[in-house]
């Protein structure tokens, strides 16, 4: 017998599939193998057989009031007492320990059944444990990737380098703005934000010829590098004391910080 063979019998899905426990897959898996290797069709109808023992000594029994009519016409007729004889004998001793053995078989079956599903939802745990590990490592490697792309950008020479400090309104403000115009990207690095009531917020705006455009809002949160939008032609860069939310208009006579681009 070959390791396939084994391997599958040892797996316990004919016993599964014996008693109707198998999904659309695993009837196809044992259906083939059942029809492709006679090793397993002799297992599979030793299994039957001694399943169907099991069931016959487990049959229930039948109606009293059957078994009075039957004993009353066998009242009737005479009666030839015979003694049982060797080969009665020796077929009952043959029933009584295939009884046995099938429930021995089928207690085995049970357990390694048992032990194959803890073994199955363990590695299942292992799977899933290596799949959330993937994830991390794939997410990771996509934050390196961004971290990576900031530092190219930090370092190419067409990427200029703005220090906005605060004025009187805001002297602890401080923030660093990264500019590339041959690439026309724009990062900011809040250093530090003065704290401000709960209804304010510092906005950063890019004041071109005729207007300002907003860059965004800036927090505690941003005290790391990240994107803002980029101001095609701007002359300075503003940011302004705000209402919370955030403002359509700059409110210029709340400037707190500026510095010119050009």
């Amino acid at each position: 017998m070959n390791a396939k063979i084994t391997t599958f019998l040892n797996s316990g899905l004919l016993e599964k599939y014996l008693i109707g426990n198998t999904n659309f897959m695993e009837t196809q898996e044992v259906e083939a193998y059942i029809s492709k290797y006679p090793e397993v069709q002799k297992a599979y109808n030793t299994l039957q057989h001694n399943l169907e023992i099991v069931a016959k000594s487990n049959a229930v029994e039948a109606p009293k009031n059957i078994l009075d009519n039957i004993l009353e016409e066998l009242d009737d007729t005479p009666v030839i007492a015979l003694k049982p004889t060797k080969k009665y004998k020796k077929w009952y001793q043959f029933s009584v320990a295939a009884s046995i053995a099938a429930l021995i078989f089928a207690g085995t079956s049970y357990l390694f059944y048992n032990q194959n599903q803890k073994l199955n939802d363990e590695n299942q745990v292992v799977v899933d444990e290596i799949f959330d590990l993937r994830s991390d490592i794939e997410m990771n490697n996509k934050k390196l990737d961004a971290v990576m792309q900031q530092f190219k950008q930090l370092n190419n020479p067409d990427t200029y380098k703005y220090i906005m400090q605060g004025n009187n309104r805001a002297r602890n403000l401080k923030t660093v703005a990264y500019i590339n115009p041959k690439e026309k990207t724009s990062m900011i690095d809040v250093v530090s934000l003065p704290q401000l009531p709960e209804e304010q917020c510092y906005q950063i705006w890019a004041e071109l010829q005729d207007r300002m455009v907003s860059l965004g809002i800036l927090t505690e949160s941003d005290r790391q590098l990240r994107r803002i939008p980029f101001a095609e032609n701007a002359l300075k860069l503003n940011i302004t004391i705000e209402p919370k939310g955030g403002n359509h208009i700059a409110s210029v006579e709340n400037t707190v910080a500026e510095i010119s681009l050009q």
